[in-house]
């Protein structure tokens, strides 16, 4: 049997989720599905390393034998704990000064991170990359650098590579090799809403669904779930059949918000089982009065890029009211063709005085049209946009009048047979499907990079595709609460 290889992207994955690794390695690499934040990952990785070294890295042995700034595609091997097989890619190799077996000087690891700091998985990832660097160069290997952002916002970290790190990896390589030799992989995590994010999630999904697990029970995380199997409840299931008050009280020891959401959980879980809607107790019909008179409504939808803080798609798209004096009658059952889509792009070298007054020129057009969003997010940034502009209170006041968020409206009047209340959740469970088909916020962000470097009118097209698909989505929901209430 050949020797089974631990690679620096098996304890990537581990470190993430046990099942994860063991999937990488057994599981049937067709049931993959491709994701977007990786690929998000290894962009903005790759935009941070051309700013800490702008000429191109050379590749290999032969460019560390020859000095180069920096160094791509060399392949560590070695030995870690018990004699165990090790591998690694690093990322890049930065020049530093010192001897080595390459000359007079030597190299370190450099990371390109995500997020705000650095994780356990940073760490221990650059660890490895360091010990099997120090063993080829010959040379110690004493700290390592991780990289954040580009350009003049380019944050540099430097991790020490010491003993206590050093026993971390090893602990971690052992418990990885143990849950790689299992015959059936790791359980499902506690908390899966980051499964989104890897490319397994088809076959967890799958085998959420077959056990029922307390995970797709809408309002249930890590923590909930720890307290509910420490009494007893293990699935949606017994969830569903548990006595709320008796539970209530079972959850109080462990704080009165939990009490107090007790009844919640099993009502949901009640509706997830029976795959019926519910229209919450005293619920207020119709869930969207604003409708009654408008003269039309306008759907609003934003695209944004959380790492540069920059809202870079407002869309909208107009939908005018027919002549009916039934509220169920005056608005369409279907999406129109013939419904006008105005995106708005917000190029930051444009600055934020222009896209105001392209906002509100917009909405001049359109007085008295409600704006309906999905999810707090548009909401929050045009009221933020529009004090940053120096708007009166009277502006303020009535923009905020005018802004409808169809999720809260939703969540106050019913619940749903669905595992999230997300806008794709929900309208995919009223049979909305988008037209470019695995598309999520992540993949539009990713073109939006693409274009923002490399332009092309192809990529835009399908941003504003996808932010259209959104309001649209929107707009089934919408037209769902109508039909409920009539």
């Amino acid at each position: 049997m050949p020797e089974q290889v631990i690679t620096d992207r098996l304890l990537r994955s581990w470190l993430r989720c046990k099942r994860r690794a063991w999937l990488d390695r057994h599981g049937d690499q067709a049931q993959r599905l491709w994701t977007s934040h990786r690929a998000l990952a290894l962009s903005a990785q790759l935009a941070s390393f051309q700013t800490l070294l702008p000429q191109k890295p050379g590749r290999g042995e032969a460019a560390c034998a020859a000095a180069a700034p920096g160094v791509v595609g060399l392949r560590l091997h070695g030995l870690g704990p018990g004699g165990l097989a090790l591998q690694a890619h690093p990322a890049l190799l930065e020049r530093v000064a010192g001897p080595s077996v390459w000359g007079e000087h030597a190299y370190q690891p450099v990371l390109g991170r995500q997020g705000r700091h650095l994780t356990r998985e940073h760490r221990l990832v650059l660890m490895l990359w360091g010990r099997l660097l120090a063993e080829r160069q010959r040379a110690p290997v004493p700290q390592a650098l991780a990289l954040a952002g580009a350009g003049r916002g380019l944050e540099r970290q430097r991790l020490p590579l010491g003993g206590g790190l050093q026993r971390q990896l090893d602990e971690a390589l052992e418990r990885l090799a143990v849950d790689l030799d299992r015959p059936e992989p790791p359980p499902l995590v506690a908390d899966r809403k980051k499964c989104v994010l890897c490319s397994w999630r088809g076959i967890c999904d799958q085998e959420a669904s077959r056990q029922g697990h307390l995970s797709e029970v809408s309002g249930i995380g890590g923590r909930r779930r720890e307290m509910l199997l420490e009494h007893g409840i293990t699935s949606l299931a017994e969830l569903a059949a548990s006595d709320p008050a008796a539970l209530a009280e079972a959850l109080a020891v462990h704080g009165e918000q939990h009490r107090e959401v007790a009844a919640e959980l099993v009502a949901q879980a009640r509706v997830q089982a029976s795959a019926r809607p519910e229209r919450r107790h005293g619920a207020p019909s119709p869930a969207l009065p604003e409708l009654a008179s408008a003269p039309g409504v306008l759907l609003y939808d934003i695209e944004s890029d959380p790492d540069a803080r920059d809202d870079f798609l407002h869309g909208f798209v107009a939908v005018p009211r027919l002549a009916s004096a039934d509220p169920s009658l005056a608005w369409p059952r279907q999406a129109d063709p013939g419904w006008r889509y105005q995106p708005l792009l917000a190029l930051q070298e444009h600055g934020e005085a222009r896209l105001w007054l392209r906002l509100r020129r917009l909405l001049a057009r359109y007085p008295a049209w409600p704006l309906l969003h999905y999810g707090e997010t548009e909401a929050i940034a045009l009221l933020r946009l529009a004090r940053r502009q120096g708007a009166q209170e009277g502006e303020i006041a009535a923009l905020r009048g005018r802004l409808l968020d169809v999720h809260a409206r939703l969540r106050r009047s019913w619940r749903l047979p669905v595992s999230s209340y997300g806008l794709k959740a929900v309208a995919g469970w009223l049979g909305f499907r988008w037209s470019q088909a695995g598309v999520d916020g992540a993949r539009c962000l990713l073109w939006w990079r693409q274009w923002r470097r490399d332009g092309g009118t192809a990529r835009l097209r399908r941003i504003f595709t996808y932010n259209r698909d959104d309001n649209l989505a929107t707009w089934a929901v919408v037209r769902w609460l109508l039909d409920q209430d009539a």
